[in-house]
């Protein structure tokens, strides 16, 4: 199974065959549709094939490596074997990949545990293990959109299970912890080696640079908790 969310996020269409039907989806061999997981929805779109095409309306992890791609109700799907080409909704898609790599810069920002969080496509929010909220959110915003202004390079690099165990404080989520089990763990890094701001266990879809998030806007500050504080973020533009 190739995941081509995970080789180039950039990729807007891809072929591929199907390789599963189910009563969950359609199963294909190189999957462009990101799956829900880690609080970024899945991907939706379309795919087309000779004599048909269908709207895809979520993905979802299936076994393995496997992404399970939902059509609307009632539309007819490819048949096992059938050659398709796949179509994200690509602005839906880009917009998940800077709120995405936001909220990764909003928690070096906030430099406290990560209790959830969730991604949308105009805004997204973080909570945090945090008694009191910021004293000063205007300085959060501006700080946040600094950091986006330094234009800083996205890349990855992979660890093993055993590398990520020895080195726990890579970790900043409380309530989930990075897949395990399958010997190596994706890291996000924003910054090179001179500037490094941020490196975390993270296996979603991101920008290549910090300044493709363009301006964001802090919004409410919500009490979840005694110890747990909701930062909603906005796009700006």
């Amino acid at each position: 199974m190739s995941l081509l969310f995970r080789e180039d996020a950039y990729l807007k269409e891809s072929e591929a065959e199907v390789v599963g039907v189910t009563e969950h989806g359609v199963i294909l061999d190189h999957a462009l549709f990101y799956p829900t997981g880690g609080g970024q929805p899945g991907d939706t779109g379309r795919l087309e094939w000779l004599g048909g095409k269908c709207t895809i309306v979520d993905a979802r992890k299936g076994e393995g490596d496997q992404v399970v791609l939902t059509a609307q109700d009632g539309a007819a799907t490819p048949e096992l074997g059938a050659k398709v080409t796949q179509f994200l909704d690509w602005d839906r898609r880009y917009a998940h990949m800077r709120i995405h790599t936001a909220l990764h810069l909003l928690s070096v920002v906030i430099p406290l545990g990560v209790t959830g969080g969730q991604i949308g496509a105009e805004k997204g929010r973080l909570d945090f293990d945090m008694r009191e909220p910021p004293e000063d959110k205007t300085a959060v915003e501006i700080a946040l959109n600094t950091l986006i202004a330094r234009d800083l390079q996205i890349t990855e690099q992979w660890i093993t299970d055993a590398e990520l165990e020895a080195n726990p404080g890579l970790v900043k989520t409380m309530s989930v912890q990075p897949p395990k089990g399958a010997g190596r763990v994706r890291l996000v890094r924003i910054g090179d080696d001179a500037q490094q701001i941020d490196l975390q266990p993270c296996g979603g879809t991101h920008v290549a640079r910090t300044s493709e998030i363009g301006r964001v806007r802090i919004g409410k500050i919500e009490n979840k908790g005694r110890n747990n504080r909701r930062v909603n973020l906005h796009l700006e533009s």
